[in-house]
């Protein structure tokens, strides 16, 4: 739960139902859960996900400093970062992320594993990612490939064609 609520504090999105506690609802729409920020974590390519129950255990005991600082009472019946306001997740991961934080490089980690979970899917084929409906992929309007599997693009991004292909190019468009 933890992971996740901090996961949801870097891309916020709905709740998955009402008694959701790990996933605030601070913003319409799937955010970085529904996309696997913690399936990406724990998948041994991050070379963090060893160390997640120690991160997590990390996050609740400055949860806990965070709201003795500011006079709040925590559900004892959550971990301590979930049971923070969203407001007061976002402040914390803020503080935690700042120049100088000894500990910053951990949780900017964490927030750029939850960024690349929705931004990119990198826990999956890219394939699999749109079939399953993947919100993240969606809602930057990634297209589908074309029915051979390979992904073209008819329009450039810069409104013109910017090289001619090499003539050394096969037809998958690798080079020989």
């Amino acid at each position: 739960m933890t992971l996740e609520a901090f996961a949801d504090t870097i891309v916020p999105g709905e709740r998955r139902s009402p008694d959701d506690r790990a996933v605030a609802g601070a913003a319409e729409g799937p955010g970085a859960v529904a996309a696997g920020a913690v399936e990406l974590l724990r998948t041994p390519a991050t070379g963090i996900h060893t160390d997640l129950p120690v991160l997590a255990d990390m996050l609740n005991e400055h949860a806990r400093a965070y709201a003795d600082q500011h006079g709040l009472t925590l559900d004892p019946g959550v971990p301590a970062f979930v049971a923070l306001a969203f407001e007061d997740r976002t402040a914390l991961v803020r503080s935690l992320v700042a120049p100088g934080h000894p500990e910053k490089d951990a949780w900017v980690l964490l927030a750029l594993f939850s960024n690349m979970a929705f931004d990119t899917a990198a826990h999956m084929h890219t394939r699999d990612a749109l079939a399953e409906g993947h919100p993240g992929l969606l809602a930057m309007g990634l297209m589908e490939p074309s029915p051979d599997g390979l992904w073209r693009f008819p329009a450039y991004s810069y409104g013109r064609r910017l090289a001619d292909v090499h003539p050394d190019t096969t037809p998958s468009g690798s080079p020989r």
